[in-house]
């Protein structure tokens, strides 16, 4: 059995313009003296990380593993959330996402796409360089304006639109093989992956690849009442990240799942800080230790209510407490007989 490593921060939702949120040193610093190990670094940002640099040269690698490690901390896995998001875009979202890219390729999709690729496969070069062999991000999507089956979907709508996404990420999980990384697939409502089912497809439809994984997030899952711990028992080996974010889902008479388009702090569901929500990590965590999952425990902090920096610095210890150091024996092994094969034919009334 393995024991997981942690407690990780996802530096995307604290980065800031004053200190310490504005620079990859003071950022570290601060995660440090929380008490987090490691951190997530978003690719998009490039006061964390300049991807296209780093995928150039191992020499800039070498300087930003050494300003995370200067504080005692450890790289994770690089993000592209963003970018990975725009690598298919439905045409109802042209506008809102092109925020995510910049200004050059606004208003044109086709060249929004092709910097979004250009950026994921650069991250994967950055992960090989920087010694990482895990990375997570989004798929964006096709079909997912039509996830309700009103007014009924055209027959084949669906495998449309899923051919389509597998054709654009085979060449890139291609290109994550190549470099010794997988893709953490964040499974995430607003992606055409955003439950086990539609996982399924798309890995169908990318050939099983091997690089094609989960960064399991459960609080996705309890938003959408998905049994996100059964998620664990069926997809255990696809799982090679994890997000530890809590959330809570109060259905009222007056909306539930969908949350009536409301703001944050009025839905239904909603995300809140580590012990805040209805997240049962207890189970979570067990059951990741009983699969084995090695890897880190990284805070993804949102939380409609709470202070980031409260959140940040109460999910280090909430992160720590909860993670199994597993054990090397079993807890009867006082107890035991020390027999052997003939001792229990013996047991077992089986005579020769």
């Amino acid at each position: 059995m393995k024991t997981m490593q942690g407690p990780g921060l996802f530096l995307a939702q604290f980065l800031g313009d004053q200190a310490p949120f504005d620079s990859l040193d003071a950022i570290c610093g601060w995660a440090a003296d929380i008490g987090y190990a490691g951190v997530q670094l978003p690719s998009w940002d490039p006061r964390i990380i300049d991807v296209e640099k780093a995928a150039a040269s191992k020499d800039y690698c070498d300087e930003v593993k050494g300003v995370v490690e200067g504080h005692g901390l450890t790289i994770t896995e690089l993000s592209s959330h963003l970018q990975g998001q725009l690598v298919a875009v439905h045409p109802a979202y042209d506008a809102m996402f092109d925020g995510f890219a910049p200004a050059k390729v606004h208003g044109d999709p086709k060249a929004r796409q092709e910097w979004a690729v250009a950026q994921v496969k650069a991250a994967a070069t950055a992960s090989k360089n920087l010694g990482l062999t895990r990375h997570v991000g989004f798929t964006g999507a096709l079909a997912f304006p039509y996830l309700y089956p009103w007014p009924q979907r055209p027959a084949g709508l669906i495998d449309e639109a899923f051919d389509e996404l597998a054709r654009r990420w085979k060449p890139i999980l291609d290109h994550y093989d190549s470099c010794g990384v997988d893709y953490g697939y964040e499974i995430h409502p607003g992606e055409d992956l955003f439950d086990g089912a539609t996982f399924e497809m798309f890995l169908e439809k990318v050939g099983n690849h091997p690089r094609c994984t989960i960064n399991y997030d459960p609080s996705h899952f309890l938003l959408q009442q998905l049994d996100y711990v059964a998620f664990i028992d069926i997809y255990h080996e696809r799982i090679t990240s994890f997000h530890v974010k809590d959330a809570e889902f109060n259905p009222t008479g007056r909306q539930g799942v969908y949350s009536g388009y409301q703001s944050w702090v009025d839905r239904a569901g909603r995300f809140r800080s580590l012990g805040d929500g209805q997240v049962d990590f207890s189970a979570i965590f067990s059951a990741l230790a009983k699969y084995d999952y090695d890897h880190w425990a990284v805070l993804e902090w949102e939380c409609c209510l709470k202070h980031p920096e409260d959140g940040a610095r109460e999910g280090a210890d909430f992160i720590e407490a909860h993670i199994i150091r597993v054990t090397e024996r079993a807890f009867d092994d006082f107890a035991a007989g020390g027999t052997d094969r003939e001792a229990n034919r013996r047991i077992l009334g089986i005579r020769d």
